[in-house]
């Protein structure tokens, strides 16, 4: 009984640690450049009432370990509604097979998770990373 105790307490803290865990965001000027929109994203049409946004927001260009990666968010009302990519490794063919594999797959998901907080592909990590960081960073610019 004692045993089941300890388990199901060493459990419990456990799973408050991972849900007090705050993810790391690297802010450094090696890590994200300034986007095409001038750093700040440009929304095509101004807030809405209720502060909900409307517009197409560029993230911040990451640079991965294959090459650089940047989104575009596109929300409307408040939701994500597209993302477009605007740059990902494609040196070579290996790196435009990854890209054509994970892209659709992270596209997916941050659209219906309404939020970058998806999954990386596997096999794609660096390209998943790279995707999550600027997509967070356009969604941060749209909620200024």
């Amino acid at each position: 009984m004692r045993r089941a105790a300890v388990t199901a307490f060493s459990t419990v803290a456990g799973v408050v640690m991972l849900l007090s865990f705050k993810p790391h965001h690297s802010d450094s000027p090696a890590a994200t450049a300034p986007s095409a929109t001038g750093g700040t994203g440009s929304p095509s049409a101004s807030a809405s009432t209720g502060g909900s946004r409307t517009g197409s927001y560029t993230g911040s260009v990451i640079n991965t370990r294959y090459g650089p990666v940047q989104v575009e968010a596109t929300l409307k009302g408040g939701r994500l509604t597209a993302v477009k990519v605007l740059r990902v490794p494609s040196e070579n063919s290996r790196d435009q097979e990854i890209a054509r594999d994970a892209v659709p797959r992270l596209t997916q998901e941050a659209l219906h998770a309404q939020s970058a907080q998806i999954d990386a592909v596997s096999g794609a990590t660096y390209t998943s990373d790279g995707y999550v960081r600027s997509l967070q960073s356009a969604l941060d610019r749209a909620h200024g």
